[in-house]
């Protein structure tokens, strides 16, 4: 990622910087919100499980327990400890939890297409930005695919059970 920058690469490299941050807590809490209005709670559950505490238990402890430095000069505000890139676990998140909750299975192929363009993007964006090494993208990544999966197999249960409710109009 040396060399000459694009000001518009930059640019939209920050852009996504910014959605990764915290501001990328916004739309999976406004997520959860509308999914309880329409008593979707078990989703609404899920959903903030996946992309709030999941973060919070996974990113946090790993970046503190390998604590691997940034790399030097990084275009953007960052805070301590590299690996693994927290964003990217987010963007990984958000897709899932998305496709799960969101997307109806016959046309789910298509969103995880478009998942993994915004993924390698977010992954594009902090190597672009000296946040991180790419392999800190990789394993943010593999961390939110890893951990998105075993929280939707937790939760089956309850998002099944869900489903059938919704089946038959009683949400509520």
């Amino acid at each position: 990622m040396e060399g000459s920058r694009s000001e518009a690469a930059t640019d939209f490299a920050d852009i996504l910087d910014r959605l990764g941050g915290p501001l990328g807590l916004i739309f999976p809490l406004v997520l959860v919100g509308c999914l309880c209005v329409y008593g979707r709670w078990r989703s609404g559950l899920f959903v903030f499980v996946a992309c709030v505490v999941a973060n919070l238990l996974v990113v946090l402890p790993l970046k503190s327990a390998v604590d691997r430095p940034r790399p030097p000069q990084p275009l953007v505000l960052v805070n301590d400890g590299s690996y693994p890139s927290g964003q990217v676990f987010t963007a990984v998140a958000l897709v899932m939890v998305v496709a799960v909750v969101l997307v109806r299975p016959d046309v789910r192929r298509w969103w995880w297409a478009f998942g993994g363009v915004y993924v390698a993007t977010m992954m594009w964006s902090r190597v672009w930005l000296h946040a991180q090494w790419l392999s800190d993208t990789v394993a943010g990544a593999m961390a939110g695919i890893g951990t998105c999966l075993l929280l939707w197999r937790a939760f089956a249960p309850l998002l099944e059970r869900e489903a059938v409710r919704a089946a038959a109009n009683r949400l509520w």
